[in-house]
């Protein structure tokens, strides 16, 4: 079965020199989403909106759609 993978969005936040305390803040999420985040739980769209708002993108700049659910790596992996 095929999961969300939020390894780009972690890897973008490095490019950009922001860590996850600053993408809460710009883009006025919460702590329990950056937590979803960080998981590889799904989020609602309006957030997803948010966050690329927040950092001038677009979703497929901060997601992408494995299908065999490999891929997904958690925040604290890549970013503290």
């Amino acid at each position: 079965m095929g999961s969300i993978s939020y390894k780009k969005l972690w890897k973008l936040l490095i490019d950009k020199n922001m860590n996850k305390s600053d993408l809460r803040l710009k883009a006025g999420i919460s702590t329990t989403t950056i937590a979803k985040l960080s998981k590889g739980e799904t989020i609602r769209s309006d957030i997803l909106v948010r966050i690329c708002t927040a950092l001038d993108c677009d979703t497929s700049d901060i997601m992408e759609f494995d299908r065999d659910g490999t891929a997904n790596v958690k925040m604290s992996d890549v970013i503290e």
